[in-house]
C-alpha cells in the first residue's frame, strides 16, 4: 500500500548559520554600538540578551530575517515572553520540532474529515498515513498544505 509520513521538522545546521549571522550583523549596526547584546543557540533554544527590551525586540526582527533567508519556516518559533530586569533583559526563542500528540490528533482528524480514502496512524513525533491509491495521497498532501496549522509541515518517505 502507497504511503507516506507527515514530519515537522527543521535544520538545525540551518538555525546555526542563521545565528551566527544575527550575530554578525549586530556587530557592524550603529544602534548596537557599544551595547552588550548576544544570541546563544543551544539544541534549539536561542537566548537573546540585551540591555532593554526594545533592543531585544529588534533583535528578534533580525534573527526572523536571517531564519527567513535560510529557508527555516518561522511557524516553528514559539517567542517566550522576556524577562526584565534593571541592567539586563534576555528573551527565549524555543524551535520547535516534532508533532506533539495535540497536534497530531488535529492533523488526523483533518485527514478523516477530508473523506478521503486515507489512513493515518500516529507514530511518535509523526503521522504515517496510507492509502490504496498514490492519487489519493497527493491529495491528502495538498489538502493539509492548504491546512491552517501552526507548526511547518514536510512529507517525506512517499512509497508506492
Amino acid at each position: 500500500m502507497p504511503s507516506f509520513d507527515v514530519v515537522s521538522e527543521i535544520e538545525l545546521h540551518e538555525v546555526r548559520n542563521a545565528v551566527d549571522q544575527a550575530r554578525r550583523e549586530l556587530e557592524t549596526r550603529f544602534d548596537f554600538r557599544g551595547v552588550e547584546a548576544s544570541f546563544e543557540l543551544e539544541e534549539a533554544v536561542i537566548t537573546m540578551t540585551s540591555e532593554a527590551e526594545f533592543q531585544v525586540s529588534q533583535m528578534y526582527d533580525i534573527l526572523r530575517l536571517k531564519l527567513t533567508k535560510r529557508g527555516v519556516d518561522i511557524s516553528c518559533i514559539e517567542l517566550k515572553d522576556p524577562e526584565i530586569n534593571l541592567a539586563r533583559c534576555k528573551q527565549v526563542v524555543i524551535l520547535r520540532q516534532g508533532i506533539d500528540a495535540e497536534a497530531a490528533r488535529k492533523i488526523q482528524r483533518a485527514v478523516k474529515d477530508s473523506k478521503l480514502k486515507v489512513q493515518a496512524a500516529i507514530q511518535g513525533d509523526k503521522l504515517r498515513v496510507t492509502g490504496k491509491s498514490r492519487d489519493d495521497l497527493q491529495a491528502t498532501i495538498a489538502m493539509l498544505r492548504s491546512a491552517k496549522l501552526d507548526l511547518p509541515l514536510q512529507f517525506n518517505n512517499f512509497r508506492d
